[in-house]
């Protein structure tokens, strides 16, 4: 792609902006983060495990969680990518929102230490482990369209038409399904601001373990990603265990790593 030095000069008029931005809202230095979890570490604790669902490929699957409780997102057959809404289960127009999640912790690279932010300013999740750091919080999930454009011709499911029929089933409409983050999606972006799919940086093996931190309705779908250059619709089965999480400690990296998350917990205990 051909950049004008005209959309060139704009670009780094927006990058010069958004860095000042970002030094004006860090009050104090962010922590750094780890590197990604141990792929066969952090092993659940015996009889913790409340839920364990095996998500087929290409299909959805929803669930309730209590604050406290996590959910491990396991690539235990193979690479996959899940996509992943959520709503506050008191109240359904409160939804996760990646663009909030990634603007309110000035980046798009989640891993553990990281959170999720509902729109409403207040923690949804805390990634307390993660094997790959390789999640997509910029395209969301897969459509009839971009299966179309990826498969051609096939009767193929996908991640938009999976959450709409997760939301009927729960009682809501299609105008309460957000935007859908997905994780195992190693999706970033050039020097140009391009989207490029980073070949080879998920496996079998890799999971994500999410914290709840207020009680939540949540749905996932297990479809490929737009961006997925795999010629074949193939996506392998999905392990989804919900378990009883160890309390978080007063030093908690999720809930102490910058200054938005700790406004951001403030705002959850409100």
């Amino acid at each position: 792609m051909t950049v004008s030095e005209d959309t060139r000069r704009f670009i780094e008029e927006n990058k010069r902006r958004y860095e000042a931005l970002k030094a004006a809202g860090q009050q104090h230095a962010p922590k750094a983060l780890p590197g990604p979890t141990p792929r066969g570490g952090a092993p659940l604790p015996e009889g913790a495990v409340i839920h364990a669902e095996t998500i087929p490929g290409g299909w959805y699957w929803s669930t309730q969680m209590k604050a406290g409780e996590a959910l491990r997102l396991h690539l235990a057959h193979g690479p996959a990518a899940v996509s992943l809404i959520a709503w506050a289960a008191a109240d359904r127009s409160e939804r996760l929102n990646y663009a909030d999640t990634v603007k309110m912790q000035w980046t798009s690279a989640l891993g553990k230490g990281r959170v999720l932010f509902s729109d409403m300013g207040r923690v949804m999740f805390s990634l307390i482990e993660d094997t790959s750091g390789m999640h997509d919080a910029l395209v969301g999930g897969s459509t009839s369209a971009s299966n179309r454009a990826r498969y051609g011709e096939k009767a193929l499911r996908n991640t938009r038409d999976n959450f709409i029929l997760a939301a009927g089933k729960l009682g809501y409409d299609k105008r309460d399904i957000p935007p859908a983050l997905t994780f195992f999606a190693p999706v970033r972006t050039d020097a140009d601001g391009a989207f490029r799919w980073i070949e080879g940086a998920r496996q079998q093996g890799d999971f994500v373990d999410l914290r709840a931190e207020m009680d939540l309705v949540v749905a996932l779908s297990n479809c490929p990603h737009p961006l997925d250059p795999a010629p074949e619709y193939a996506p392998p089965p999905v392990e989804a265990i919900r378990f009883a999480a160890p309390a978080a400690a007063a030093d908690d990296l999720c809930r102490t790593a910058t200054i938005e998350a700790v406004r951001g917990f403030e705002n959850t205990a409100r």
